[in-house]
This record gives structure tokens, C-alpha cells and sequence, in this order.
């Protein structure tokens, strides 16, 4: 018998599939890496347009700071602008809330801003001035911007930028001499401390003298025992920002000349160093007292206040005293949930109240470039692998000729003597050698078309694909905070009110810790409508959170009055509905532009004759809904509550508890029934989830049983109380966000 040939690994060489080409491998890979980014990103980061007072705000690297009023009977014992439930009209601002001053209100003024800090605040008669410094991103410098107040530091008019020069201005410290107004801001980048007098208050400056040349900083005057004493910090010395070196001046006169303590430098002699000055020096109780920051790493300052128990010429002596600001929990979603480092407190004119202007800032120092670096190190990681991948499939062939390195002895170099380039050449030869034993070790390694190789692709595959998007979040994402949005700039808050039972918490328990860190809730109450109401430290929050124990078990404990609540607007939720907090703040938005509505996020259409019950489908099929859901609504309390528990609707109440559903028909039919115009706005959530299908307790599992109880609810309810408004158009509002 002839012997046959060995064929096998000829034929199985023939039978492997071509690798791709270098070029089509990497456009294949980019192109499908590009659009999963680009998915991620639409899905992640939905474009909602925002309204015109966050346009023309851009934090940069330094932050995002911005600057919130706080008030008291003494300057110990001041609580932020909404602690004191402060009404202001336009914007539904019920209570107004902090931050009262943004770059966004600076920007709307036309003045482009990345930042406002360090303000400092000027009483003059029934108006309140607020000098701040705002960082103009195109010139990339601070300008010193100015804001009036008329009602005791609830709403500010912006009043522009009054001091612009060529350098860096910053903590425009404004005081009163004679007849004249003066201000001093930060001018270190000029070498000199210069003071400016007001020629038209407040909107002209110009410069009066130089009172020191030396280039200090957070500098402040204060008039005490008969003196006069510039208190400031000097950086330009070696260590000094690390100590924190405070120098002390005293005159006669805030106009000079001045004269140096004997103690100069004078260093705190604390565990941190907190000698640079924080804001304005206060007199309480005939006792002086200095604000200083304390730096916290990489959350930048605190804020620290001293009593100051020796102040001569000679002596300088203060120690730390209690003081304690609301301490926010609520970390990026807050305004200054990582940092504040300036204070300004002053007597408002009756002596009865204190008013304090802080700055603070929601995201720590350089968060932008970090994002950016682990963004790049993700990307970077990506690339990386996608040339292992290359080599492994064989698209990548990783040889590197030995002719790259070529040893050049014609002229002798002024750096290396011959010696050291022939070492030098023999180790790059190694390590050329080296790296084409690895391209030739990995090169085809993984065959694409055989079964147990495609695992393997699909793993790599997934690395890559999660790679991109951790890069695309962190460079992309943004800093993480779901701000709220401002009307006219002005903030303000409402409660997070649930009904629920025993049986339903797990369902509470997620709620309450999730929703507790949107910026805008203030409180969370929890209608407890059966079983053994849960303890206070079984609730993991942000906010307060009050649970109202009900005797009965019925749907229209949802609608009790409750004098308890310190927001005009209540936002319905069930408990087992999960969203974003921004989906939280813009439906906020759209109540206040719209407080006599019923503003949720699941539209419904009643229609026929009688009226049928529709879902959202048929009402988008329809063009229109006149239904909102208050399981996710936002209402003013006291307008809903009322009617709902008036006289007239005795019935309808009645109808729900029979029918155990239709609360929330009920009441559209009660807006519906005062009002000839529209009651209703939708706004579409980013992404809701229904958490009740994975807990098993929803209360309404059967959709068909449960359409056809609220088709007869609408029958009885129209034969009591009328029809229901006409349809709400989708996309009516111009707003982009009922789509």
C-alpha cells in the first residue's frame, strides 16, 4: 500500500481564516467602541434642555462655588435662608432657598462666569450690598461683581461687575470711614495691598492709595478699642501656605500709615493651620472675634471662629471657639456639600437679627482634573488592549526591524562618550528583540472562528466596552451633582410624601436613602397605613424624615391635611417608584412655573362616552393626556389637601374607600372642577423603575381588572362632579421635557 504523505498540517494552515487587516481591525474596533460611548452617553446623560438661568455658567478646575445667606439671633446661632420658611412670589420660591447668589445669576446679567466667592456684605439703610468676586472664564481672572437686596437677604438684583483691572481681584472687603465708602480687595498679583473709594456707589471705584506694599491676601480692617487693625496673610514666602503665617498692622486711621506688631508673624498655634483670615471680623458681646479657614486636604477650607482674648500692639492671643453651621449631608447634590471656606456676618439694622453671606462649593478641588486623568487612564487602558487584542487575532503584527537602532560614531556627542552609546545600543537591541519575541509569542493566538476562541473574544470584547464607558462617564458624566434648577435666581424646597405599610419595607427603605440626597427635598414623610411603623435609625436619610401613623387603612390618608409640612410644594411618590433625582428637580421646576397644577410624571386620557380609562401609549397615540397619576405629582399642599378634604368632595372620598382605588382621579376631577383651563403637566422621567415587580406587593398587578375600576370611577366621578378639562398637547410647554 503506498504510505500516505503528512498532509494534516498543510491542510489545517489552509483552513485557518485570514486575519483582518491592521487598518480594518482598528477601524472596526473604534467604530464600534465610538458608538457604544455614544449610546452610553445618550442614555446616561440625557440632553434635557435647561433652563435659561444655568445657561452661561461653566464651573472650571477651581469649582463651583456660589454663595448662600444664613440667619439668626446672634451670630452663633445662625441656620441657612429656608430654616426660617421665607416666602418670595415669583417662582413659587415657598420657602426660599439656598444658594441665593450663582455664576448662572451673574451670567444672566451678561457678565460670563465660571464661579462667585468670598462675598462680603454692606448695609446701607434698607438695602443689603453683597460684593463677591466672580471668575471670568475668558480672561480667566476674578472681578469684584456686586448684588443688591431690599428684603432682608431673601432675593438679590444683580448688579454687575464694579471693579475690573488687569490682574486677579478677589475678597473685595467694603467698610465705611467719614463720608466715604472704601474697598479693599486681594491685589497680591500686583505685589501691594491697594484700597479703592467709591465715586458712585456701588457700580465706580477708583483707586485711592497703596496701603502696603506687600502682596497680601484675605485681608480685612476692623476698628477696635480706639485702633484700627489690618489683619492679612502673606504667601509669597516659602512654607507660608503650608503654616499659615497671619500679620497684623495697626493705625490711627483705616487710610494709614500703618504699623507692624511685634509678634509679626504671628502662627496659629493649632493642630491645622488656620491663621489666614476667612471673612469679616465681628464685635458680640464687646468681644472681638476673627474668622479664619482651616485647610481639610483636598476639600479645600472650613471655616473656624476665634475669640480673640489679646489685641495690643505687643500681643496678639485668641483661641477656637464653638461654632456650628447645618452641616450638609447631602455631598455633591448640596450647594456646599464639599467645601466653604469664607463667612460674613454683620447686625442687621433693627440689632435684633444677625445676617451671615458663605460661600461654598458642591464638588472638592480640581474635581475636573481628576475626572479628566481617570477618564484618559481609562481610555489609555483601552487602547492598550486594543492592540493585545490585535496580536492576538493576528491583525496586529508587532515586529520591529533592527535597522530603528543603527549606532552613529562619526561624531562623538558632547553628553555620551562612545562607551556608553554602544550600552545603550545593546540594550535597545535587547529590548527590540525582546518585544518581537513577545509579537511572535501572542501573534494568532486566538482563532475568531472556533467556538472556545470566541469566549474568550467575548470577555476582551466586554473589557473594552466597559473600559470606554468608565472613560466616557468620568470625562463626559459630569461632577455627579443633580443640581436643581433656579426660577429667576431663586432656589426653594419641597417634602417627599409615600404611603405605605409593613409590608412594603424593603421597598421604604431604598426610597428613603435615595431620594434623601436630591438637593431640593427638605423633608420625607411616610403616611404609615398599617402594621408596626418603622423606627427612626431604621431609615438611613439625608433629611428628616417623619413618619405619620394613620388608624385607618384607606387611600385618602395620601391627601390629609398636615399643618406639620413646611413646603408649599408636596411631591406624591409611591414607594415603589424609582428615578433620578434631576428627574425630581425638573419636575420641581415645572410646578413652580405652573403652582396651580398637578405636575407628574405618568400622563393618562379619559375619553369616549362614557369615559374610558387610557393608558400613556394611547394618550402619546392621541397627541394629548388630562390625567396626571399622583403616585409621582407635585401639588401645592395646602390647595390640593383642601379640596380634596372639602364638603364637596365627601362623596368621591366615600367612592375610594368603597372601591379601595381612584384617589388620584378624584382629585384631577376636584382641579378640574375649579379651574376652565388646564390643571395638568406631564414631564418625562430619564428612566423610571417600578420596584414593586420585584417585591410582589403591587397594589394594582391585574392592568385589565384595574383599568376597568377606574373606568367606572370616572363615570361616577363625572356624573358628581362635571367633565374633566380638555387634553393637554404633548410638547406644549416648549420646554423639551414633555416629549
Amino acid at each position: 500500500m503506498p504510505s500516505s504523505s503528512p498532509r494534516p498540517a498543510m491542510e489545517h494552515r489552509r483552513r485557518q481564516p485570514p486575519a483582518p487587516s491592521a487598518p480594518a481591525y482598528l477601524a472596526a474596533t473604534l467604530a464600534f467602541l465610538t458608538l457604544a460611548a455614544v449610546a452610553y452617553s445618550r442614555a446616561a446623560f440625557p440632553r434635557f434642555p435647561h433652563p435659561p438661568a444655568t445657561r452661561g455658567c461653566r464651573p472650571d478646575a477651581e469649582g463651583s462655588w456660589s454663595a448662600g445667606v444664613f440667619l439668626g439671633d446672634s451670630p452663633f446661632s445662625l441656620k441657612p435662608i429656608e430654616h426660617w420658611r421665607i416666602s418670595s412670589g415669583p417662582g413659587a420660591a415657598w420657602p426660599v432657598a439656598n444658594p441665593v447668589v450663582t455664576c448662572a445669576d451673574v451670567a444672566e446679567a451678561g457678565f460670563p462666569s465660571s464661579f462667585v466667592a468670598n462675598p462680603f456684605l454692606f448695609i446701607q439703610g434698607d438695602a443689603i450690598y453683597m460684593f463677591f468676586e466672580t471668575k471670568n472664564p475668558i480672561a480667566s481672572q476674578g472681578d469684584i461683581a456686586a448684588a443688591v437686596s431690599k428684603d432682608a437677604g431673601t432675593t438679590w438684583q444683580q448688579l454687575g461687575v464694579v471693579l475690573d483691572e488687569e490682574w486677579h481681584l478677589s475678597y473685595p472687603y467694603v467698610f465705611s470711614y467719614g463720608n466715604e465708602t472704601y474697598m479693599m480687595p486681594e491685589s497680591s498679583k500686583k505685589g501691594n495691598l491697594k484700597l479703592y473709594r467709591a465715586v458712585d456707589f456701588p457700580l465706580k471705584w477708583e483707586l485711592e492709595k497703596v496701603l502696603l506694599e506687600r502682596p497680601l491676601v484675605d485681608s480685612v480692617i476692623i476698628h477696635f478699642k480706639g485702633s484700627y487693625w489690618l489683619l492679612g496673610s502673606d504667601l509669597s514666602s516659602y512654607g507660608a501656605k503650608q503654616t499659615g503665617e497671619l500679620f497684623i498692622w495697626f493705625s490711627s486711621s483705616p487710610l494709614g500709615p500703618w504699623n507692624p506688631h511685634k509678634q509679626n508673624p504671628i502662627h496659629n498655634t493649632g493642630n491645622r493651620p488656620s491663621a489666614r483670615n476667612g471673612g469679616r471680623p465681628f464685635i458680640y458681646n464687646d468681644s472681638l472675634y476673627r474668622i479664619g479657614k482651616i485647610r481639610g486636604g483636598g476639600s479645600g477650607y472650613t471655616i473656624q471662629v476665634f475669640k480673640v482674648q489679646v489685641l495690643t500692639a505687643d500681643q496678639y492671643r485668641e483661641v477656637a471657639v464653638p461654632f456650628v453651621l447645618d452641616k450638609p449631608l447631602k455631598d455633591r447634590n448640596a450647594w456646599n456639600g464639599a467645601r466653604s471656606h469664607h463667612l460674613d456676618v454683620q447686625q442687621l439694622p433693627l440689632g435684633q437679627h444677625w445676617i451671615g453671606v458663605m460661600d461654598g462649593d458642591r464638588v472638592l478641588s480640581g474635581d475636573s482634573i481628576h475626572r479628566l486623568t481617570v477618564g484618559c487612564i481609562f481610555y489609555g487602558a483601552a487602547c492598550i488592549l486594543v492592540l493585545v487584542f490585535g496580536g492576538l487575532i493576528g491583525a496586529i503584527k508587532c515586529t520591529l526591524p533592527l535597522r530603528w537602532y543603527l549606532l552613529h560614531t562619526e561624531k562623538r556627542s558632547d553628553t555620551f562618550d562612545i562607551e556608553k552609546q554602544v550600552l545603550l545600543c545593546h540594550k535597545f537591541i535587547w529590548l527590540i528583540c525582546n518585544v518581537n519575541r513577545l509579537g511572535s509569542l501572542i501573534g494568532g493566538k486566538i482563532n475568531y472562528r472556533a467556538w472556545k476562541d470566541r469566549v474568550y473574544i467575548a470577555v476582551i470584547t466586554l473589557i473594552l466596552v466597559v473600559l470606554t464607558l468608565l472613560g466616557t462617564n468620568y470625562i463626559f458624566g459630569g461632577n455627579g451633582a443633580e443640581e436643581p434648577y433656579s426660577i429667576g435666581g431663586r432656589y426653594s424646597q419641597f417634602t417627599l410624601l409615600t404611603m405605605t405599610y409593613d409590608a412594603r419595607f424593603w421597598n421604604l427603605k431604598m426610597f428613603v436613602e435615595h431620594y434623601s440626597k436630591c438637593a431640593s427635598v427638605r423633608e420625607i414623610v411616610v403616611v404609615w397605613n398599617k402594621g408596626r411603623a418603622p423606627l427612626q435609625g431604621e431609615l438611613k436619610s439625608m433629611v428628616p424624615v417623619r413618619i405619620r401613623v394613620e388608624n385607618k387603612n384607606t387611600l385618602n390618608n395620601r391627601f390629609k391635611i398636615d399643618k406639620e409640612i413646611k413646603t408649599g410644594a408636596v411631591m406624591e411618590l409611591d414607594d415603589d417608584i424609582m428615578m433620578t433625582c434631576d428627574d425630581l428637580e425638573r419636575g420641581f421646576k415645572v410646578w413652580r412655573d405652573h403652582p396651580d397644577r398637578i405636575v407628574g410624571y405618568y400622563p393618562r386620557l379619559a375619553e369616549g362616552w362614557p369615559l374610558e380609562y387610557r393608558n400613556e401609549r394611547y394618550a402619546q397615540q392621541q397627541g394629548g393626556y388630562n390625567i396626571i397619576l399622583t403616585g409621582a405629582a407635585f401639588m401645592d399642599h395646602e390647595l390640593a389637601f383642601k379640596r380634596y378634604w372639602s364638603k364637596e368632595a365627601e362623596i368621591g372620598r366615600q367612592i375610594v374607600d368603597s372601591l379601595f382605588n381612584c384617589e388620584d382621579v378624584l382629585l384631577n376631577f376636584l382641579f378640574a372642577n375649579a379651574s376652565s383651563a388646564s390643571t395638568v403637566e406631564y414631564v418625562k422621567p430619564a428612566w423610571a423603575i417600578d420596584m414593586s415587580k420585584f417585591s410582589g406587593v403591587a397594589i394594582s398587578r391585574n392592568t385589565q381588572a384595574h383599568y376597568h375600576v377606574r373606568s367606572k370611577c370616572l363615570a361616577m366621578f363625572s356624573g358628581i362632579f362635571g367633565n374633566l378639562t380638555s387634553k393637554t398637547s404633548f410638547n406644549s410647554r416648549g420646554d423639551g421635557w414633555d416629549v
